[in-house]
């Protein structure tokens, strides 16, 4: 008798060969250096030649000029007929904000669908995988059939079959509560101090916080705020230009803008998230600016403060998430966090994302009975 052997044949691992194209992989880094140089795609495609130079991104068959022509042709880069200027386009905004929603939240732990519930029982939008027994005054449309029928064969048998009020089990379903966000971010000068990028993993949350929002939860609203000397709105699709600038950091500019737009919001849950690295340092009161960057100034802090807690009676609470580790600026911050009855995050850069993202993913799942 001959057997036949089953064998496996294996060949070299290449980590470039992931089923991507050579187009879709320089577009990855691509889209990367956008968010680095701040949509400016003549210093991002000179980085993508130097990395090319060093890395061997390219090859015989497919070099860095077919790269930039299929940019064009596929509608990811434009040139203006005027001035020879070339931008991103729109395609290329979303596929940044798709890219970092990606990057962030993709490390996460995957959680259940459905997320942002108040959980109050009855009929609402979506069904709760748990069942309990059935109690009076529950609705015919609650009953789940299937797990009652098997209830009532466990309990009485198959050969003559006979349901009892206590053979039934109610599949309850959650109320989606819609929420209005703002996400403040810090684009004072010290976001870029002392070698450290801090604003590019803030835009990224921004980003990534955005396409979420507006893809699993369109009801929901997001406005995104930034603050230095002054504070004021910028568009989703503003984002990846987002620079920081020689400001101070007026918190209280900030948080008045933020509750301002949440005022206008219908939507009966609200919430800030601010990121931030530093102490606030100025006010502007009429047109003269009021700093102090030398330590934490008791006019400056007070504003703060009488702000967390008006937020506090508009039932908005105010998740801070600090990128600094001076004591006293942590002190600061806890009480700002206990005036407002809110959250305070300390969080590194690298999990920066992971803290917001499990913060507004909590909240979506939040339950109240």
């Amino acid at each position: 008798m001959i057997s036949a052997v089953i064998g496996f044949r294996f060949n070299k691992f290449d980590p470039n060969q992931n089923g991507k194209s050579k187009f879709d992989q320089l577009l990855d880094a691509f889209m990367q250096l956008l968010t680095y140089t701040n949509g400016d795609v003549n210093e991002a495609l000179s980085w993508m030649n130097q990395l090319d130079k060093e890395y061997e991104l390219t090859n015989n068959e497919y070099g860095m000029g077919d790269f930039i022509e299929d940019l064009r042709n596929k509608g990811y880069i434009q040139e203006n007929s005027v001035n020879g200027e070339i931008t991103i386009t729109p395609k290329t905004e979303q596929g940044i904000r798709k890219r970092s929603l990606e990057e962030i939240f993709g490390k996460l732990k995957k959680t259940k669908a459905g997320d942002h519930h108040s959980f109050k029982p009855g009929q609402g939008d979506e069904q709760n995988p748990e069942t309990r027994p059935f109690q009076f005054g529950d609705m015919l449309e609650q009953i789940d059939f299937t797990t009652s029928i098997r209830n009532a064969q466990i309990n009485h048998g198959i050969e003559a079959f006979n349901m009892q009020e206590d053979d039934l089990a109610i599949r309850e379903t959650d109320f989606k509560a819609q929420t209005s966000t703002v996400l403040m971010i810090d684009i004072s000068h010290s976001m870029i101090l002392y070698g450290e990028d801090r604003i590019t993993p803030a835009k990224k949350v921004a980003m990534a916080l955005s396409e979420l929002i507006t893809t699993k939860y369109p009801k929901d609203t997001l406005d995104i705020v930034v603050f230095g000397n002054d504070a004021w709105p910028v568009e989703i699709k503003d984002l990846p230009y987002l620079q920081v600038g020689p400001y101070h950091t007026n918190t209280v500019a900030g948080l008045e803008l933020a509750m301002d737009l949440l005022r206008r919001r219908k939507n009966p849950n609200k919430q800030i998230f601010m990121i931030t690295d530093g102490k606030p340092t100025c006010l502007k009161s009429g047109k003269r600016y009021y700093k102090n960057s030398y330590g934490l100034d008791r006019k400056i802090t007070s504003r703060c403060l009488n702000l967390a807690a008006q937020c506090k009676k508009l039932k908005i609470p105010i998740t801070t998430f600090m990128i600094a580790t001076d004591p006293y600026l942590q002190r600061f911050v806890q009480e700002f966090t206990e005036t407002n009855s809110g959250k305070a995050f300390f969080a590194s850069l690298d999990r920066l994302g992971a803290f917001i993202f499990r913060d507004f993913e909590s909240g979506k799942r939040k339950t109240v009975f």
